[in-house]
């Protein structure tokens, strides 16, 4: 009986040791597998790593590029209307200089005067000019509220249309295409 029991004993250790060793070679095969699947895995999360930092580098490029162009449109815009502020400052100066020359005069010593202020007028015009400043065409003209300022209403005479500038009381003026000043004028209506 004691030998019945250590062959069952024997047997049971041979089982539980077939079982360990099967259970072994699945260990192992699993564990080869589990590399693959592993480094698949691995590889995986590296491709999604570099789609997002891709996606993130063509992000950046793209606002890099568009804030340059933001940048070369408001350059541009500057650069257009540079003399702007100098312009504004310098119209009244040039108001008062056709105020002067509507002033008569009548001996010799004014006609030179007069003379003189003329040059200094149409060289300011012309200095003016070349920099794209430009008096806005208003009597006889059509009203339009963007480059004129009613200042004044009159009704309509012989030979006048409504809506018409009759008299200019300031001269307007505009930088380009943008306005300075408004001329401040008479309206037919």
């Amino acid at each position: 009986m004691a030998e019945k029991e250590k062959d069952q004993q024997t047997a049971k250790q041979a089982a539980a040791d077939k079982k360990e060793s099967a259970k072994q070679t699945k260990q192992t095969a699993s564990e080869k597998k589990d590399p693959t699947a592993e480094l698949k895995k691995e590889v995986a999360d590296l491709k999604k790593q570099l789609a997002d930092k891709d996606d993130k580098y063509l992000r950046a490029e793209a606002e890099i590029q568009n804030m340059t162009n933001r940048f070369n449109k408001e350059r541009a815009q500057i650069l257009k209307y540079d003399g702007q502020d100098l312009a504004k400052s310098v119209l009244p100066v040039l108001d008062n200089l056709k105020r002067a020359l509507t002033i008569e005069v009548t001996d010799e010593n004014g006609k030179q005067l007069k003379k003189g202020i003329q040059m200094v007028h149409d060289h300011l015009m012309a200095a003016l000019t070349d920099h794209g400043i430009t008096e806005i065409p208003a009597e006889g003209k059509p009203f339009d509220p963007t480059m004129h300022q009613a200042v004044q209403t009159v009704p309509v005479e012989d030979g006048q249309k409504a809506d018409t500038v009759v008299k200019v009381l300031q001269a307007g003026y505009q930088l380009k295409d943008r306005v300075l000043r408004p001329a401040m004028v008479v309206v037919a209506q």
